[in-house]
């Protein structure tokens, strides 16, 4: 423990607030919450901890803390902080956890469509759906059973949708605002439950056509409604009444915590929801914290009911979510409760293997590459690689790995501005400079360790730019490979020496992936620079075709060897005009032209 952590803890006050634990290099890596600021905070600095608190512990280099006046202020803080850092041990919630919804338009000819982006003032949602494919279903069944617009813009004449009977056609005709007033009301009475009337009623329609000998009616009559069984029906757990409510269990073990959500709308469980993340302080504060990024921006949806389990903070929960809590203390709903907790601990179980496994290929690498090279654990590692062919097109990548997963966020491509085109050396100082010159300007995370896809020459020039030119104190290392370009050493220090490291290790392991996927990543950089420098050298000269005639052809045809190959009417409809057209045609129709190798 450092002195700067040592006189903060002496001086927190016994109070509500949140705090921010930051890193070597400023950069907030965990927020939290606390009744008492001088209770949790010091908490994390005394005792023993399981090895994912200690882990975070052993990070931290320094903390600051916002002082609240409430508890419920001091969570609602937190969430914010969050939403505002991304803080690497904060819950990481699976796909941000937006979920899908079915938006009516407020258009004047409105339309149903799924968005997981919310804004109650552009139209009416209805869900969240578990998932993208029951969301679809539901909106491919009511695309059969009430004809509103189905079109992104209203076209000039009546499409396929309005002679099936699927669409209203406000295209070609006027349609009333009432007509879709009383669309929009059956749709609404239809997703809350009324299904079951319309299932009735499409019955009744169904029995009437047979009786009148109308078979294919009656058949798409009864199309609908297995439509209706099979995507409003198909559930494997009932309630007695119709209430929308999501059930929350969880489980903790280990130092990691799994939430398990039961998703019940109108009485019956249509989906679940597992999350498994580290949990570095009492379980019940970490739902709390959970619940409020669940639902994140998006309480105005929430279901009627939440239920939880009966160790939360029901005030607090309360207070956190704008719909009816309820910790259930006896019957349905307490088993329900029950049964979310007992499978958050089976799926635990279930991952502890795999995640163990995870740990020891990522962070456990970070660790065992740290000890090897006697450096601090490099939890963010950045490096770089150079591709051309022959000095045409060159190109620079940098990746980054973070806690020994990549972090495809901030990987960079670079066009070499400066350097020559066989001039590796040239190449590797502009794009370290351009690099790391921006960090420091933009006041970006600086890296743990720097890795080049080379040997010494290039570890030296890169030491120049980051040492002598920019004054950075950055562990530079050099990935050598051998005569089948597989990696085989890890270069390191000044002079470079060979790091000791076994094949079989998982720093070695480490070590492959970051190498292999610098290299795909410049490689595929490069072929698609070539791609288009191939492109543009085979039109050059052509009438009518510029740079942006160039960029159109191909992005639409996708390769020269298409364009050639292309008829008059296929250029036209990409957007060439007829003369170009044809004057493309014959560039590619000449003699000398037909001799030449078709590249990509």
């Amino acid at each position: 423990m450092n002195e700067i952590i040592e006189h903060k803890l002496s001086i927190l006050p016994e109070l509500p607030g949140c705090y921010l634990m930051k890193d070597r290099q400023g950069t907030v890596i965990y927020v939290g919450k606390a009744k008492v600021l001088r209770n949790r905070v010091r908490s994390y600095f005394t005792g023993s901890h399981d090895g994912k608190t200690q882990r975070l512990v052993g990070e931290i280099e320094d903390f600051e803390y916002i002082v609240t006046n409430s508890e419920i202020e001091a969570l609602i803080l937190e969430l914010n902080m969050i939403k505002k850092y991304d803080p690497k041990y904060n819950i990481m919630l699976k796909d941000d956890k937006t979920y899908p919804y079915l938006k009516i338009t407020n258009e004047r000819h409105p339309k149903l469509i799924i968005t997981r982006k919310v804004n109650k003032k552009s139209g009416r949602y209805f869900g969240p759906y578990p998932n993208a494919t029951a969301a679809h279903e539901t909106k491919k069944l009511l695309d059969r059973l009430y004809p509103y617009r189905k079109c992104q813009s209203i076209p000039t004449r009546a499409c396929l949708y309005y002679h099936i009977g699927q669409c209203l056609a406000p295209c070609i005709k006027e349609v009333p605002a009432e007509a879709y007033t009383e669309m929009i009301t059956d749709i609404t009475r239809f997703l809350n439950g009324g299904y079951k009337e319309v299932k009735k009623e499409l019955e009744q329609k169904m029995n009437k056509a047979a009786e009148e000998l109308e078979f294919e009616r009656a058949k798409e009559y009864r199309d609908q409604i297995t439509n209706i069984e099979t995507v409003m029906e198909k559930q494997n757990m009932n309630a007695n009444d119709f209430t929308d409510r999501d059930i929350f269990g969880y489980a903790v073990d280990k130092g990691w915590m799994c939430v398990q959500v039961f998703f019940v709308r109108q009485g019956k469980m249509i989906e679940r929801d597992v999350s498994i993340f580290p949990a570095y302080r009492d379980p019940e504060e970490e739902l709390l914290t959970y619940l409020g990024r669940f639902y994140g921006e998006a309480q105005h949806l929430l279901p009627k009911e939440v239920l939880l389990p009966e160790t939360v903070d029901f005030a607090l929960a309360d207070q956190l979510l704008d719909t009816t809590v309820l910790i259930p203390q006896r019957g349905k709903k307490k088993e329900l409760v029950k049964l979310a907790a007992k499978n958050a601990s089976i799926a635990l179980n279930a991952k502890f293997q795999i995640i163990e496994r995870q740990e020891e290929r990522t962070i456990g690498a970070c660790e065992e590459l740290g000890e090897a090279m006697n450096i601090s654990t490099p939890l963010r590692i950045e490096a770089f690689d150079n591709s051309h062919t022959h000095g045409v097109e060159p190109v620079s990548a940098m990746i980054s790995f973070v806690d020994g997963r990549p972090n495809r966020k901030d990987y960079r491509k670079y066009k070499t501005k400066t350097a020559a085109a066989h001039d590796d050396y040239g190449a590797m100082r502009e794009v370290v400079r351009r690099r790391y010159a921006r960090v420091l300007k933009e006041e970006l995370p600086l890296p743990d360790l720097i890795v080049i896809d080379g040997g010494k020459g290039q570890m030296e020039i890169a030491r120049e730019v980051i040492e002598d030119e920019l004054g950075l104190s950055i562990p530079i290392a050099g990935l050598a490979k051998d005569d089948k370009h597989n990696t085989a050493q890890l270069l390191y220090g000044h002079p470079p020496e060979i790091v000791p490291l076994k094949k079989t290790s998982e720093a070695f392991y480490l070590l492959q992936r970051v190498q292999d996927e610098v290299h795909r990543f410049a490689i595929t950089f490069h072929r698609q620079r070539r791609g288009a420098s191939s492109l543009t050298s085979s039109l050059d000269g052509i009438d009518g075709i510029g740079p942006k005639r160039k960029q159109q052809l191909l992005k639409h045809f996708k390769s020269v060897k298409a364009i050639r190959e292309a008829t008059p009417e296929q250029l036209k409809e990409s957007g060439m005009p007829k003369k170009v057209a044809d004057d493309l045609i014959a560039h590619f129709q000449r003699p000398e032209d037909s001799q030449k190798p078709l590249t990509e």
